[in-house]
């Protein structure tokens, strides 16, 4: 009734001061990954940060210990979230991943089709089993954002969707759940390097290639100085305003391509365009955004009900579960048509699921010099990553 007569309901929550909640969700991010350098447990490997960082705001502002109407959300949504995926862009170099890894990029583009038409085909057959309530297209949108590209690309995709806090609870937990089975997946395949290269028909020229391949290493990058930040962060408002300004103007085809899907497409374009400036020389930009990218995670968490989640984590799980199938089909299937070996595949692979955090893990584990072109690749799936998962999204709905 306070709030028909639009009287100001007193918040109960143990912390619900703006300053409190942006040192909570601070804190939960530099805990876990303070916790992971310190103490180098192995359950980091099976459950990285992530999950944690979304697990632990969504506990606290379920139990009444954290709230869940803080205006500092909306601030994070508006304006920090479109921030970091401009600063994340500025390093991607296309020219230069194509030239080091050839043919593998296109199996990445392979393995990126297996991801928007897999979302589909995995959500035809379970969406009699998700309730209407959750919008599961969406969730489904959203673990096609971190599967392209990464964990920035996920959080962009569900603030363009307008994704729920359960959805995006989902999608985090398709996500970690299918890495830990892919992971080893891909760091296996090296056993079966000289079958499948037979099966590619894959040119001894290539092999020797990748075995004696001399990735240059960026040189010289200047110091880090308190300017560069401003540098960031200048970029990072002026293009969140100009997009927000932009998206008003541009015409809307409901649910998916909405004023705040343009905004974000709009922002992933600049951010890509700032890429091929001197802009991209900024040092520090990656870690930056990567930061604010778990703040705005925490946030997601702190936002979300979890209530009756459980119930449909099941048959989303199976549903994530044949989709990562599709992918690994495409991925094959371009690799035999492109001639690719083992080792690119896996990486390529890699670099779409896993992103920069598994990419270098993979490539490795297959070859050492292939892991500056591996992060290279990964950072072709954050350009890629926005752009597909609204796709993906747009065919999960027609099907909705």
């Amino acid at each position: 009734m306070a709030a028909i007569l639009g009287l100001e309901i007193p918040d109960e929550s143990y912390i619900s001061s703006p300053v409190g909640v942006l040192t909570v969700l601070c804190g939960v991010g530099a805990f876990f990954f303070l916790l992971e350098e310190r103490t180098k447990w192995r359950l980091f490997n099976y459950f990285p940060p992530l999950i944690f960082i979304y697990a632990i705001p969504a506990i606290m502002s379920n139990t009444g210990i954290l709230t869940n109407t803080s205006a500092v959300y909306g601030w994070l949504s508006e304006a920090v979230l479109p921030m970091f995926l401009i600063i994340m862009l500025l390093k991607v170099d296309i020219a230069s991943t194509v030239r080091m890894m050839g043919r593998g990029i296109f199996v990445m583009l392979f393995g990126t089709a297996g991801v928007v038409i897999g979302a589909p085909i995995a959500f035809w057959l379970v969406r009699d089993k998700l309730p209407e309530s959750l919008d599961a297209w969406k969730a489904f949108g959203t673990l096609a954002g971190s599967w392209i590209g990464g964990t920035g690309n996920m959080a962009a995709v569900s603030e363009g969707l307008d994704t729920s806090g359960k959805g995006f609870g989902l999608a985090v937990l398709g996500d970690n759940l299918v890495y830990m089975i892919w992971l080893p997946i891909l760091l296996g395949s090296k056993k079966f390097s000289r079958a499948f290269n037979r099966f590619t028909r894959v040119d001894e020229k290539r092999i020797a290639m990748l075995e004696s391949a001399q990735i240059r290493r960026e040189e010289g990058q200047e110091q880090v100085k308190m300017r560069h930040f401003l540098y960031l962060l200048v970029l990072g408002f002026a293009c969140t305003w100009a997009a927000g300004i932009i998206s008003t103007k541009l015409p809307e085809f409901k649910p998916v391509l909405t004023a705040s899907t343009w905004r974000i497409l709009l922002i992933t374009t600049m951010g890509l365009l700032l890429s091929l400036t001197p802009a991209k020389r900024i040092p520090a930009s990656h870690e930056l955004a990567m930061a604010l990218v778990y703040i705005f995670v925490a946030n997601m968490g702190a936002k979300a009900d979890v209530s009756g989640l459980a119930g449909s984590a099941a048959w989303f799980l199976l549903a994530c579960y044949l989709w990562i199938a599709v992918h690994g089909l495409f991925c094959v299937v371009g690799a035999y048509l492109l001639r690719v070996d083992i080792h690119s595949t896996a990486i390529a692979s890699a670099a779409n699921i896993g992103g920069a955090a598994s990419a270098p893990v993979v490539a490795s584990h297959h070859n050492e010099k292939l892991v500056p072109a591996s992060i290279l690749m990964a950072l072709i799936g954050y350009a890629v990553g926005t752009y597909g998962a609204f796709l993906a999204a747009e065919l999960c709905y027609r099907l909705s």
